[in-house]
């Protein structure tokens, strides 16, 4: 593809979701993801409302008139995404879970950079197939967004398990971590709590309404994109619809139920809706948890 084409794709992601970077996330991320502490910036004379506490005696006494310090937050933060990019993230009614991710990945990257913090990016399908070491500014973030739209996956499959250990074992520091998936696997629960007792996990799981209930339209042919495996059903069929409807809302109820006992936030996206709303909800209830 020529490099003409991949910057227009990526410019527009950008433009896409300035708004909801500058208008929603930018204010909101910063006071729920705060720095690891504050560092002087300067001196200026008191104020009337001033904390005496911050009234710098030295300087004063030289002086001879009150001057006060002045501190900066030392932001310096790591923010991970770890995308998934398995064959299930392409499926989408009219539009695919992927491109929805990355939609919103653009959101928090932009976010972040904004508040000078740096992004990385692990990019995982049966387990890291692409890893970018966190960096700060617009030239880093761009090409990220542009590894998310043309990377071409190894692999179908997804192991959400063997993803989380390659984080386990390469992160050092306390860092803020988005996990961007439709979750359709099992046996990370463990993987998780190791890592959610170090670093702040947010999930974000991507759904598509076709995945939440089959219209009645006759026999069709269903195929996993992550196995390749097809398979005839009818979707008339009252048995069949209930059985699947009552399988997809117990394996949603175990995912909610064990990160709830995790202490880990999900926040749900469905694919064809702007994700403002759940975004929006999730930065709120955070600020309310550190008021």
């Amino acid at each position: 593809m020529k490099l003409k084409q991949v910057l227009k794709e990526v410019r527009k992601i950008e433009i896409d979701t300035k708004r909801l970077v500058e208008g929603l996330l930018q204010g909101s991320y910063h006071s729920i993801f705060k720095g690891r502490g504050i560092e002087f910036s300067e001196v200026r004379e008191y104020e009337v409302g001033d904390d005496i506490r911050i009234i710098d005696w030295n300087v004063t006494a030289r002086l001879n008139k009150p001057y006060v310090k002045e501190y900066i937050e030392e932001r310096d933060l790591n923010l991970y995404i770890l995308f998934d990019i398995s064959g299930s993230s392409e499926f989408g009614s009219t539009k695919t879970k992927k491109l929805a991710a990355i939609e919103l990945s653009a959101s928090l990257m932009f976010a972040a950079m904004k508040n000078n913090d740096n992004i990385g990016l692990a990019m995982f399908s049966e387990g890291v197939e692409r890893f970018f070491k966190p960096r700060k500014g617009r030239k880093h973030v761009l090409r990220l967004i542009r590894e998310l739209i043309y990377y071409s996956p190894k692999h179908k499959s997804t192991n959400i398990k063997q993803a989380l250990k390659f984080m386990i074992n390469i992160l050092k520091r306390q860092s803020i971590i988005f996990i961007i998936s439709d979750f359709l696997d099992d046996g990370f629960t463990k993987e998780l709590k190791t890592l959610n007792n170090k670093h702040d996990l947010i999930l974000i799981n991507i759904m598509d309404i076709r995945e939440l209930e089959i219209p009645e339209i006759g026999f069709i042919e269903l195929m996993d994109e992550e196995t390749g495996e097809t398979t005839i059903v009818n979707t008339s069929d009252r048995e069949f619809q209930e059985n699947y409807s009552r399988l997809i809302k117990n394996r949603i109820k175990k995912f909610h139920n064990t990160m709830r006992k995790l202490n880990i936030d999900v926040i749900n996206i469905n694919a064809e809706e702007s994700f403002a709303v759940p975004l929006r909800k999730f930065f709120y209830l955070r600020k309310r948890k550190l008021n």
